[in-house]
């Protein structure tokens, strides 16, 4: 009997093509294999002669990492079988067709994700095996499968939290929110490298590598490091913080449109951070990673955010008697708005009920085992006040909730309580709404209504436990649980009497309505109102005043009373930081016992708009022409304008453009031309920025059909 040729590989087809349509990874490109795990994908492998199943031995070896180790979980053996054996690693299905063996590969749902190398071992009989190359394919995170701890049992949610890659972040202040357009473009095609060159720069792989890739299993692992490399506090991470409103080394934090831009910047440059972030561009270069690894991911805005650093759930800010806000040496602060970002999973080591969606902060505010990083942070768990379950869950509980005490200080010294406000955190918590683009708001999620029983409740409990047995029966603990001060002889409101446009000046209202307490209940009362308007800083702190009014009048008893303030547009126009934000504040005295009310109105500026429109139908590879309009209806000229033009599918990489000065009264058009790239719904992203006006932002959503779609 004649003996049979040895079997020897020619070829191997990973069928990358039909592989990523089914992996949902077709956006990334479909020139190398991109799979998720705990899904099969099919190979079609050509040999020297048919494939013999009684005589011919295949055995798959998948690698990856640096030192590739079966006990660590980053190598992988495994034989063809008829019939796949469950939640491990398998090659089984295989047909015999000819010379070439159609097999499909199966990676268990908790694999390490990452880059791999595919190898056969072939052998005859009791023969030595001979190795082949068969190629390389990057595994990832999973949400369509049932047995990922990322599965997400919901198409629509899946394209909008992982498939989505454009979106909006929420600024400015919850009674006045913005929307800002933000390009992830988590499928461009370098961006899945760059994901992995991130967990490839952290100090844990750095320290250790082999153990550190056999734990990218682990989707809180994976979570938890990025948090920390998007930051550059402890690490070369991406982004490197800037709140100092100097920006001349880099890019202010306002001109970024999207996060491709960032990621390659920073990937080309070797890993030195990028100049520079706040809050909005961390939370949403981490969206793009997460989303590029698989993992559902969703930015978050909490309007009037605490940092409370010595965990007593009290934000204490002061003014004086002439309604400036003062500076303070303590590191605690309100930002006015901060953005973070949820991520859906499973966490193992939480009670049930606890899984979903989880708070990770990649902003640096404070350390998590001594790194930068925060979360993930059950979202149930801050809602329930279980402030002892991991990670950093008393950090986020203070920024949604803590309470915020005002304080009229006189020679240095508190002397009065203004106001206890249990209501003024957290007062607003967004994300984008899904498929649309307006915001929705998830605060109920967070936190009970805001002086409910359930709520004063978990404040009590979360409390408790954060201030320890120690401080639990404090004073000042019994006045939180009463929930409340004192009563006021009259309430006052302040109100914009129109839309605040930057460049315009602000008119506002005085309401003061007289109100029975227990020191005057029926009688008038006379009132010295001394206001007080600032520029103020996104981390809550304000400038020196820049106008000052004072106001004096009687109030009779069930009376109110309205009073026009004018804030002139000289007095701010060249006070306030980029963001354009104006608090005005007022301390009305009653002249007849000296205690002190307090109003407050913070004011966000409107920038001029400006207008997108397309003239035809889009379709792959035909030329979009697109018209971008600016008027300028401000009272002075614009000048040193730019635009930068972004959107994936759309535009490879930004098409940016110097427009010279824009003279008020007058409208700036521009005409351009695009070639899209990729089908389906896109976002064309547009920023005009100036030496007066950062952040003119603008975008338009465009449904691109298929190449010769009808």
């Amino acid at each position: 009997m004649d003996q049979v040729a040895t079997l020897q590989l020619e070829s191997a087809d990973l069928q990358s093509s039909r592989n990523n349509l089914e992996h949902h990874t077709q956006e990334m490109g479909v020139k190398r294999l991109t799979v998720r795990r705990g899904q099969l994908f099919y190979l079609r492998l050509s040999f020297s002669r048919p494939f013999q199943s009684q005589s011919d031995h295949i055995t798959f070896v998948a690698e990856t990492g640096p030192k590739p180790s079966e006990l660590l979980g980053t190598r992988a053996t495994f034989f063809l079988t008829r019939i796949r054996p469950g939640n491990v690693w398998s090659a089984s299905d295989f047909i015999i067709d000819s010379n070439s063996l159609h097999v499909s590969l199966f990676t268990p749902a908790n694999a390490v994700i990452g880059h791999y190398i595919l190898k056969i071992e072939l052998s005859q009989g009791q023969g030595h095996s001979v190795t082949y190359p068969m190629g390389t394919f990057i595994l990832l995170f999973n949400p369509w499968s049932p047995e990922d701890d990322v599965y997400l049992p919901s198409e629509i949610l899946l394209q909008e939290y992982v498939m989505q890659d454009y979106g909006f972040v929420y600024k400015g202040h919850e009674r006045f929110i913005t929307s800002w357009p933000w390009n992830y473009g988590q499928f461009e095609e370098d961006i899945i490298d760059i994901c992995f060159e991130i967990l490839n720069k952290s100090l844990h792989y750095l320290k250790n590598p082999a153990k550190d890739c056999s734990q990218r299993n682990d989707v809180v692992y994976v979570c938890r490091v990025v948090s920390a490399m998007i930051n550059s506090n402890d690490d070369n991470g991406v982004l490197q913080g800037n709140w100092s409103e100097d920006y001349s080394e880099g890019v202010s934090p306002l001109e970024w449109n999207g996060s491709v831009a960032i990621l390659r910047q920073w990937s080309a440059r070797g890993g030195q951070p990028v100049k520079y972030g706040q809050c909005w561009v961390f939370a949403s270069v981490m969206c793009t990673v997460m989303r590029c690894l698989g993992v559902p991911t969703r930015v978050v805005s909490n309007f009037r955010s605490a940092h409370n650093v010595d965990r007593n759930l009290t934000i204490d800010t002061y003014y004086d008697r002439n309604a400036e806000m003062l500076s303070t040496q303590k590191r605690d602060k309100i930002w006015n708005f901060h953005v973070w970002n949820e991520c859906w999973m499973i966490q193992k080591d939480l009670p049930p009920g606890y899984n979903g969606w989880q708070v990770l902060d990649p902003t640096p505010q404070q350390t998590s085992s001594g790194l930068f990083c925060c979360g993930p942070a059950s979202v149930k768990a801050i809602r329930e006040g279980d402030v002892h379950l991991a990670y950093d869950t008393p950090f986020v509980y203070a920024e949604v909730n803590a309470d915020e005490v005002i304080w009229l200080l006189r020679d240095g010294q508190a002397q009065e309580i203004l106001a206890h406000n249990t209501s003024s955190i957290g007062k607003e918590i967004s994300t984008k709404m899904v498929g649309s683009d307006q915001h929705q708001s998830i605060t109920s999620s967070y936190k009970y209504p805001e002086g409910s029983p359930e709520e004063r409740a978990v404040f009590m409990k979360a409390s408790r436990k954060m201030l320890g047995p120690q401080r639990a029966s404090s004073p000042f603990l019994d006045l939180l649980e009463s929930g409340g001060l004192r009563d006021e002889p009259a309430q006052l409101q302040l109100h914009l009497a129109r839309i605040p446009e930057w460049g315009q000046d602000l008119q506002l209202l005085l309401r003061i309505r007289r109100v029975p307490d227990s020191t005057h209940p029926q009688g008038p009362i006379g009132l010295v109102v001394r206001f007080c308007a600032q520029a103020l800083l996104h981390g809550g702190g304000t400038r020196k005043p820049l106008w000052r009014h004072t106001v004096r009048l009687n109030l009779d008893f069930g009376k109110e009373t309205q009073w026009p303030l004018l804030l002139p547009y000289s007095n701010y126009r060249s006070k306030l930081t980029d963001e354009k934000l104006i608090r005005v504040s007022g301390i009305a005295e009653v002249e007849e016992t000296g205690r002190s009310m307090l109003v407050l109105k913070d004011i966000s500026l409107e920038p001029p708009h400006l207008s997108i429109e397309v003239s035809e139908r889009a379709e792959v590879g035909k030329v979009l022409r697109v018209h971008v309009t600016l008027t300028n209806t401000l009272m002075v000229a614009l000048s040193s304008c730019t635009m930068v033009l972004e959107g994936s599918g759309l535009v490879s990489g930004q098409i940016t453009k110097d427009l010279g000065t824009l003279v008020a009264g007058h409208s700036l058009q521009i005409q351009l031309d695009l070639y899209p790239t990729k089908a389906g719904p896109r976002q064309l992203q547009v920023l005009i920025s100036s030496n007066e006006v950062k952040e003119i932002k603008g975008y338009k959503d465009i449904f691109v059909t298929a190449a010769g779609a009808p």
